[in-house]
């Protein structure tokens, strides 16, 4: 397998830094956390949808449903660049195109040490690190494999036409603490003569989990590197071929 820690025209579409915990803050204290970011002007709440429906006893149905604030999203003037602070955690999502891990993930430690300042969380329960890639790749097609490593395999007596698929994966991997979810699913192509493959990576960790700032961050640099392992692992040379 080849070992390429970066390439200059990666397939990245969005990578994502989350961090779930739980804090005693409400949703309307976070709001604190982007005060003075003047890099992120473009503020809208989120908030977490419930609904249920009830039959009476004239078997008339009853819909109900209601909406609680968890937090707030922020974009960058660009757009490229999106945080969220929740009552539940903190994500940090940088879109195409994608600058360098040094660069993403130096933003999102900024951003989550002001969250952890103000939402002073008592506990991390979950770890992620989520890379979404799209594979343009070239039309004739005749078989996956070329270029992906792990993808639709069809029986021989089926036509090997395929106009769509999705498929997900549920890895353990060998740390036992961290295990990844693949998602893989052909797209709208925005290239003539190109079959769009979404390769869809999170690598996350549920358990010992740090308690020192330190610590998650060199954490987050492990599942980067099991991101990679994964990644790779995934795709042929001849898709290499084409980030290059």
């Amino acid at each position: 397998m080849a070992l390429v820690t970066r390439y200059p025209h990666a397939p990245i579409t969005e990578a994502v830094i989350d961090i779930q915990c739980t804090s005693g803050r409400s949703a309307a204290e976070l709001e604190r956390v982007n005060a003075e970011e003047q890099c992120y002007p473009f503020t809208e709440p989120l908030f977490s949808a419930q609904g249920q429906i009830s039959i009476g006893p004239d078997s008339t149905a009853i819909a109900e449903a209601s909406a609680e604030a968890i937090g707030f999203l922020h974009r960058s003037n660009d757009r490229l660049q999106i945080y969220q602070t929740r009552v539940n955690g903190f994500t940090f999502s940088r879109l195409a195109e994608y600058t360098s891990w040094v660069e993403v993930s130096c933003e999102a430690r900024r951003l989550w040490d002001k969250y952890r300042v103000i939402a002073a969380p008592v506990a991390i329960t979950r770890i992620a690190l989520r890379y979404v890639n799209r594979l343009d790749i070239p039309l004739p097609l005749d078989d996956f494999s070329r270029y992906l490593r792990t993808g639709p395999q069809l029986s021989s007596e089926l036509p090997q036409g395929l106009s769509g698929y999705f498929m997900q994966l549920q890895i353990p991997l060998p740390d036992a603490r961290t295990a990844c979810v693949i998602n893989q699913t052909i797209i709208e192509p925005s290239k003539l003569n190109t079959v769009a493959v979404v390769l869809d990576i999170d690598v996350f960790r549920m358990s010992e989990l740090p308690n020192g700032d330190g610590v998650l961050w060199e954490q987050m640099e492990q599942l980067r590197h099991e991101k990679n392992r994964v990644f790779e692992a995934c795709i042929t040379d001849d898709a290499r071929k084409l980030f290059q």
